[in-house]
């Protein structure tokens, strides 16, 4: 491995791990990807994040193969939709997915998440859309993924978790943060009898906000517009 192979390899690792540490993830169930010269580096399958080294990352080629320094690894179960992510979306580097309980709570209620909030428009639209139900680690889930991220940069896949894109790493996680909490003050306004939603005019809005650079914007920045 170079350098800057190595240093994106630890970069997947630390993500993985924060998003255990901040609360939006458990176990091995989530996974990262990062875009690369030779296809994707990707968080391989059935071992816990703590245990990962930049050996067990692997790379995934645009023929379907993959390698890893250690030849025992495999590929995250999910990797088809990374790979059908990447391939629709040329702009997007960095993918995260995650299993948080907000997430989880309204991807398991089949709900789009709607105009509840002005920053739903981080996502790229008024929804943030929740793909229809298909087994985990199937070309069916992979795209209906796809599909449900179009002009999105995160959805959810209902009973089963949260996709968040980014042009890095770090601005995919913040995506899958911001996301996360935005389910869960949503859950919170059904359990109270439901949001009052924004028009479309206002959502319209703060997404021209939102397109001319602040927050998310078109370069994927970090920042709210507060």
């Amino acid at each position: 491995m170079n350098s800057q192979s190595n240093e994106q390899r630890q970069e997947l690792i630390n993500t993985v791990l924060e998003m255990n540490r901040i609360g939006i993830n458990q176990g091995t169930s989530g996974n990262a990807s990062i875009r690369v010269q030779d296809g994707f580096l990707i968080t391989p399958s059935g071992i816990a994040y703590e245990d990962i080294t930049p050996e067990d990352i692997v790379l995934k080629h645009p023929d379907g193969s993959h390698e890893s320094p250690n030849r025992l690894r495999k590929p995250s179960s999910e990797w088809r939709f990374h790979q059908d992510i990447f391939t629709a979306r040329p702009e997007i580097n960095a993918i995260v997915h995650t299993h948080g309980k907000a997430a989880m709570t309204i991807a398991c209620l089949r709900k789009d998440v709607p105009s509840f909030h002005y920053m739903i428009g981080i996502t790229g639209g008024d929804t943030i859309r929740c793909a229809p139900y298909a087994t985990f680690a199937t070309k069916e889930l992979s795209d209906l993924a796809v599909t449900a991220l179009q002009d999105r940069k995160a959805c959810l896949l209902a009973n089963h978790g949260l996709i968040a894109l980014g042009g890095t790493l770090k601005q995919a996680l913040s995506m899958a943060m911001e996301v996360e909490t935005l389910c869960d003050v949503y859950w919170r306004t059904l359990v109270a009898g439901g949001a009052v939603i924004l028009g479309k005019n206002e959502m319209d809005e703060a997404l021209e906000k939102f397109n001319k650079g602040y927050g998310s914007g078109k370069a994927f920045a970090n920042s709210s517009p507060d």
